[in-house]
Parts: C-alpha cells; structure tokens; sequence
C-alpha cells in the first residue's frame, strides 16, 4: 500500500502538470506523464485524487465532454509546489554515483539538500520502489584490471576545481614521477579528465602552449591564484582527447595490420577498431586485421593484453617493436 509521502508526492506532481483554463487534461493523460516519471499509479487512483484534490483547490472538471478535462480555474493564483519526481531523484542518485570526481566540491555542497530530497522520494513507499530499485540493477564494469583508486586530500580538488571554475590560475606543489622531485609552478587550468582510477588536470605551465597531463594524487599543495589562466588558442578539450591525449600519445595516426587469431579478433565485427577496419581471413584459424588508428601507448597496452594471439604486421617499426618485446619476455620466462 502506497505511504502517505508517496501519496503526497504523487499529488504534487499531479497538481503541477494540470494546466489552467482553457486548456485541460484527462485523468488518462495525467496517468500517463506520472507514470513516465517513475510513479507506479493506476487511472483510477489518478481519478480519485483529482476528485479528492478538487475539494480543496479550484480545480475544474469539464463534465461535458468525455473523458472529463480537469483544469485549474482561470482565475487561480499561480503558486509553485515542492516537489521532485522519482525520475528526477534517480537522475541525481545516479550523478552522484558516477559523477562525484567531475563536479566542483562547491557545486556537490549546493546539491547536497538535493541528494538528500532524492534519497527521500526514492525511499518514499511502494509506489516508486522499482524505480529506487534500479541502481541495484546497473552497473559500470571497467574493461581492463581494477585498480584502488590513489588518495588526495580534499583541499587540493576543491582548489583545482575552484581555478578551474573561475578561470583562474593556480600554484601547484607536483611530485614528478619521472623526475622524483617536487616542483612548484603555476598552471594554467585547462580542463579535469578521470581515466580509470586516476583524475587529471590539464593545463600549461608558465607561459608555454604546450599541453600536460598532471595526476591530481601527485599534487602535493594547491592555491588559487588571482591571475586569469589563458588557454591555448582554440584549444577544445574534447577534441585534444579525440586526438588521442589519454592514449598515452606517441606520435600521430597509423595505419595498423595485425594478425589475430579468429576468436580474439571477435569482437571487433561488433566494435571496430575505427571506421575504415577492414577483417579478412588469413591463414587457418587467423583474420588480417587493418585499422587507421592513432599510434599511442594505449594501444600498444591493448595490443599486448592479446599475448600469443596476435601478431603485429604494419607498420614497420610498431612490429619492431613488438619483436624486442617478445625476445625481452623469451629472456625473462626461459632464465
């Protein structure tokens, strides 16, 4: 039996999608939108509402016409009413699942009363369970090993996401992997990308156009500037990715031919490499496999995740590559 909150939430949604006169809506369309919303609700229980509703606010049901239009009075005040739909709610409880990394700290504060609105209306009664019952029902699987992701205090997010919001530049303290030393420079705050466990900035350095890749957990201390952060001209964040930043970049497009044996090259007939792959059979058991794609370390990871069951082909020094590998891991497993 539907609880009270979920009964008053439902009204409040009915109330608000009832339109003034002259215009109408008959219970019918008025179950249909509510049920769109996450509302588990029949016609009849909408008609008993609206007969219930009209008692206490001027609500008007045209009874010369069938079904009946139920409409606010013309000369009602308009007033807005509280309320969230279970769609709405889910939407939010999904964004923060998945979305938390991505939003400025001072954004996720602002939304907090609305997360809490959401868990409410979510957890409202019986009337919206299989919709607060979907987020038991999805999942996001990553395609590669799972890793922890690494610790950073919150200071430093906030305050890259505060530069980043305002435009502003910031002071970084960076433990450089390669160097093994900790810098401190301003940067020029260009864009936040979280690739598997790891969130990074993008940004110049000083006054240059060249474009890093800083891992937010090896930030070591961060404050906001109050100098305006400059971008390179036409810099686009989406298409520096496209371009294969996060890949990581090595050089430009090539043009890949590899051997795979059937079964490991499956699933590209699904999930092509890029638009121009083209699958050939080859010598028993194995496809030809040829794809224009960019040249980056991601792919060379995902290239050797196949082991025995590939064989790199084209272009030249890519196979050369692949050959020291092999010869390497001959030295290791056979010492």
């Amino acid at each position: 039996m539907p609880s009270q909150n979920d009964t008053q939430l439902r009204q409040w949604a009915m109330l608000r999608r009832i339109p003034q006169q002259p215009r109408q809506i008959t219970a019918l369309e008025l179950t249909g939108r509510l049920e769109s919303e996450g509302f588990e609700v029949s016609k009849r229980t909408v008609e008993r509402d609206l007969h219930s509703l009209s008692g206490i606010f001027p609500l008007i049901a045209n009874d010369r016409s069938r079904p009946y239009g139920w409409s606010w009075s013309k000369d009602a005040e308009a007033f807005a009413l509280p309320a969230m739909s279970p769609l709405q709610a889910l939407t939010l409880e999904l964004a923060r699942d998945h979305l938390s990394a991505l939003l400025p700290a001072s954004l996720l504060g602002t939304l907090a009363p609305y997360f809490k609105c959401a868990d409410g209306v979510l957890s409202s009664g019986d009337g919206v369970k299989k919709l607060a019952g979907w987020r038991k029902k999805v999942a996001i699987v990553p395609p590669n090993q799972p890793l922890i992701p690494p610790d950073y205090p919150d200071g430093i997010i906030e305050a890259v996401h505060s530069a980043l919001l305002s435009g502003q530049q910031l002071e970084i303290s960076y433990a450089s992997r390669e160097q093994g030393e900790t810098k401190t420079y301003p940067a020029h705050p260009l864009g936040i990308v979280q690739r598997g466990a790891v969130t990074y900035l993008v940004a110049t350095l000083y006054g240059y156009t060249d474009i890093r890749l800083l891992a937010v957990h090896r930030i070591r201390s961060a404050q906001v500037l109050d100098q305006p952060a400059k971008a390179p001209k036409k810099f686009d964040l989406a298409e520096y990715i496209r371009q294969g930043a996060f890949g990581f970049e090595e050089g430009g497009e090539i043009k890949l031919a590899a051997r795979f044996t059937a079964p490991a090259a499956e699933h590209l007939r699904e999930t092509p490499l890029s638009p121009d792959q083209r699958i050939e059979p080859d010598q028993a058991g194995w496809v030809r496999v040829e794809a224009t794609v960019p040249g980056t370390a991601q792919l060379r990871w995902w290239l050797l995740g196949f082991g025995d069951q590939v064989e790199v082909l084209d272009p030249a020094t890519l196979r050369e590559e692949f050959v020291a590998i092999s010869q390497s891991l001959h030295g290791i497993y056979h010492r």
